[in-house]
């Protein structure tokens, strides 16, 4: 009789520690599929990934439309250099360590703020002027300017692959442009790398097999419209502008483009 009350705690045991289930992080996605048809069922749990961790994935997501500066710094500090830094902290000492006065006047940092933070954290930098013959042969990921519909933008070079050049965008994530596209957008040929010095660099920012995937133009600016709403206003009044336009030149003629009726007033 012990002999099989024994027996079946140990049975009992067994099945509950089979048939536990660990609880799943918060915001998990589960789908749950039988993967056998006894009478016994058995599950299959697969983690679905949501889109948005995707888009920004090893990318500081900026938190002000004006901090793409201080996310794109950070992305490099954290995901290139292995720091665990927040865009918070990055603010601080770009704000500490930078031009206080006109960071507060143009809203934004410049490269010079971020040289004199990484300076401090005790990284050799620099920027260069560079062609994009140079950007094919870099080594390390790149901060780089871009100017997309008269919105000026800080994001990270991460490589350039088969006339495709990828970038971690702050505001819309990992995106990529033709070269032709990128040469257009690029803000007057600067750029500002980060060096990691004696210490062995992270490869988080290395193209991977899941990256090779396009966003056109069109879409990127979609996204910007949907995250930053001062690029959203902006381009609101350069389509009120352009429908303006077509209302005075029915003809098509182009001798009142010039001419503005809507515009923002300070």
């Amino acid at each position: 009789m012990l002999l099989v009350l024994a027996g079946s705690l140990l049975t009992f045991a067994m099945v509950q520690e089979a048939t536990e289930v660990e609880p799943f992080e918060p915001g998990t996605i589960v789908l749950e599929h039988k993967v056998d048809a006894s009478p016994v069922e058995q599950r299959s749990d697969v983690r679905v990934e949501p889109l948005v961790e995707q888009k920004f994935r090893n990318i500081v997501r900026q938190a002000y439309d004006y901090s793409c500066g201080s996310a794109a710094l950070t992305t490099v500090l954290n995901f290139y250099l292995g720091r665990t830094l927040s865009e918070r902290q990055v603010m601080e000492g770009l704000l500490h360590y930078g031009e206080s006065d006109r960071i507060v006047q143009r809203r934004a940092f410049s490269m010079l703020d971020m040289k004199r933070l990484v300076t401090a954290l005790g990284y050799p930098s620099g920027g260069f002027k560079a062609e994009i013959d140079d950007l094919m042969e870099l080594d390390h990921p790149a901060i780089v300017p871009i100017d997309h519909a008269g919105f000026k933008h800080f994001v990270v070079l991460r490589t350039i692959r088969d006339d495709r050049v990828y970038l971690a965008d702050p505001a819309v994530g990992n995106i990529s442009f033709t070269v032709a596209q990128f040469q257009e957008k690029w803000d007057d040929n600067v750029l500002f790398i980060v060096f990691p010095g004696s210490d062995k660099p992270l490869d988080n920012l290395e193209l991977k097999e899941e990256d090779l995937r396009f966003v056109d133009d069109q879409s990127m600016t979609l996204l910007a419209i949907q995250q930053m709403p001062a690029f959203a206003e902006s381009t609101e009044r350069r389509v009120q502008n352009l429908l303006e336009r077509q209302k005075n030149n029915p003809d098509g003629s182009v001798e009142n483009t010039r001419k503005q009726l809507y515009y923002r007033r300070n």
